[in-house]
């Protein structure tokens, strides 16, 4: 594998392509992961519970509100990047059960080099495909399912169908949580779908964003909070709020009228998410 290294900036080739490892001036152990010039990850390493994009903090926020505070919860994560997120449920809620599963072994390495998690029994990080680990796992086996997966700054397609939905739904226990990050732009044709799909097999949904995202006004990213029970709106609502970028929630008619009118995506005519506008990250960073 190749590398080059300065004192700011590490990069490698990785199995997806080239990833690249960026020092945060403001943050002293700090590090943003990118892969082809798409953000991936923000890592503090000296504190896990520091988030730096907005969509994990809109994560976060789900992860800390649909529990008891500090309750060990079983977490399986689809798509690692940096384990961004399983650090933080690490620190926060101590004794959680968490298992990873990310396709490229050569960028888990490369993490586990160079932005070394703590060392953690209860933390698993399995190199291989989300849709096939899926499938093989035992039914009712996690509290929640985070799914932050992405090829070339796209979600796959074999990850937006109601036929993976269903397996989804499938290994979380009945009070459990299937946790999203969509990325769209306007017309948010793909994230319409997606909500469409999903609350067919987990009907109870909440969706977090950006105003301006939720407007199709910009490209951005949109949460999605789904299970079989009530999601914490309020709580979500007021977090979103006070962000450090305000974003809102959608639920109940809101988020019918949102989804109104879209195709639920079966396998046969799943694509992948759209991509990214040019040089939308190169503006960002």
């Amino acid at each position: 594998m190749g590398r080059r290294r300065d004192t700011d900036r590490i990069t490698a080739r990785v199995d997806s392509g080239l990833a690249e490892l960026t020092s945060d001036p403001d943050r002293p152990g700090s590090w943003t992961l990118s892969l082809d010039g798409a953000p991936q990850s923000h890592v503090d390493l000296t504190d896990p519970t520091h988030l730096e994009f907005e969509y994990v903090r809109r994560l976060a926020a789900a992860l800390d509100l649909i529990a008891p505070a500090g309750a060990p919860l079983r977490v399986l994560h689809l798509g690692g990047g940096a384990l961004t997120l399983p650090r933080y449920v690490a620190a926060t809620r101590p004794g959680s059960t968490q298992r990873v599963v990310e396709v490229d072994g050569a960028l888990v390495e490369l993490v586990r080099r160079l932005l070394p998690w703590p060392t953690d029994p209860r933390l698993k990080v399995r190199v291989g495909d989300a849709r096939a680990v899926l499938a093989a796992t035992r039914e009712a086996s996690y509290d929640v399912l985070v799914a932050d997966v992405f090829a070339g700054a796209r979600t796959p397609a074999r990850l937006t169908s109601v036929e993976y939905a269903a397996e989804a739904a499938r290994v979380l226990r009945p009070a459990g949580w299937y946790l999203a990050n969509l990325a769209d732009g306007p017309p948010l044709r793909y994230a319409r779908g997606q909500v469409a799909t999903v609350r067919t097999v987990l009907p109870r949904a909440c969706l977090v964003a950006d105003a301006g995202v939720l407007r199709g006004r910009r490209y951005g990213n949109l949460v999605l909070v789904a299970g079989r029970q009530e999601p914490p709106v309020a709580e979500l609502t007021r977090r979103a709020a006070g962000d450090w970028f305000p974003g809102r929630v959608l639920a109940d008619a809101e988020l019918d009228r949102f989804a109104g009118g879209a195709t639920v995506v079966r396998d046969e005519v799943a694509t992948d998410s759209p991509p990214p506008p040019p040089g939308i990250f190169s503006v960002r960073r």
